[in-house]
């Protein structure tokens, strides 16, 4: 199993709801809503949007960060950056019922999540991404490896997911690595055709 999942971006005519409906409708079943500079009226209201495109899809829905909201609208999940609630915190308050994943840059980052009860973790960046502004030293596939080898050392069985940067010429490699996924976000969108681009992704990481 090698899972793709979408990210929200949004462009000057597509906005975050447009976004996940395209990668819904190219064939990705999980979405995960990240919206870091928006109100909380507007992320509550585009979070019920996008939980319904998911719930037509039988796709996963994810929100970034807003562990309240995730409980309040009963979405599947959410996603913790390094700068976030601490995992332990939000396992805590959401309980065994959620799905909690955790951004890593370093094997100690995911020791340290698998510790306190994350599902997956989101880890990169594999190059440079411009939807990230503070950048974490970048991993490249040797990183993967080196992450993976020491997964394995320790008896750590998490999934892994690369993200940052990655395109469709990268998924051979990255599928091959051991990781379990790749996340994906601009880069769909900026494709002449978003919907077949998504389609394209998911047939080779099939």
């Amino acid at each position: 199993m090698f899972d793709v999942q979408f990210i929200t971006h949004f462009t000057a005519s597509i906005s975050y709801s447009d976004s996940a409906r395209i990668a819904l409708e190219g064939g990705c079943r999980w979405v995960q809503l990240r919206m870091k500079d928006a109100s909380s009226e507007e992320l509550k209201a585009t979070a019920v949007q996008v939980q319904e495109l998911c719930r037509q899809y039988g796709a996963t829905f994810i929100i970034d960060d807003h562990v309240e909201l995730v409980k309040q609208i009963g979405a599947d999940g959410v996603h913790l950056g390094k700068l976030d609630m601490p995992i332990k915190e939000a396992r805590e308050r959401l309980g065994k019922d959620f799905i909690i994943g955790g951004t890593a840059n370093t094997f100690e980052d995911i020791r340290q999540h698998a510790t306190d009860g994350a599902d997956y973790i989101g880890c990169g960046p594999f190059r440079f991404t411009t939807t990230k502004q503070k950048l974490s030293p970048i991993l490249g596939l040797e990183g993967y490896h080196s992450i993976l080898t020491q997964m394995r050392e320790k008896g750590i069985t998490i999934p892994v997911v690369a993200i940052g940067g990655i395109t469709r010429e990268d998924i051979p490699s990255l599928k091959a690595s051991g990781l379990s996924g790749i996340a994906l976000s601009g880069g769909i969108l900026k494709a002449e055709n978003p919907v077949r681009e998504m389609e394209t992704i998911i047939r080779l990481t099939q």
